[in-house]
């Protein structure tokens, strides 16, 4: 379930970060603005669904599927195809979040 919150709550946040990349970077009208809002709030509230007692080890888990999910933006979105590299540093990224995330804890 952890994985399905982070992945909505990628897409929410890059979608708000995009509405404001086009209204500051490319002078779309301001009301890009409204969706970017809404969307930046969901993302903070799906963020408080994922089942950590601490937020900071949640958003650092967070933070792989994060950057798996931007890249995925880059190709579907924006028709821009990762590279290798790109790839290759999602990978790493992912396996980093699946130990912080899925990790034993000492109590």
């Amino acid at each position: 379930m952890t994985i399905i919150v982070f992945a909505f709550a990628a897409v929410a946040e890059i979608a708000g970060c995009f509405a404001v990349w086009m209204w500051m970077r490319h002078e779309a009208s301001s009301l890009w603005l409204v969706p970017a809002l809404i969307s930046l709030g969901v993302f903070a509230w799906l963020l408080t669904l994922a089942p950590s007692e601490f937020a900071g080890r949640s958003y650092a888990a967070y933070g792989g599927v994060y950057i798996a999910s931007s890249l995925a933006w880059l190709w579907i979105i924006e028709k821009q195809r990762p590279d290798a590299w790109d790839l290759m540093g999602a990978v790493i990224c992912l396996v980093g979040a699946g130990i912080i995330l899925l990790g034993p804890r000492s109590v």
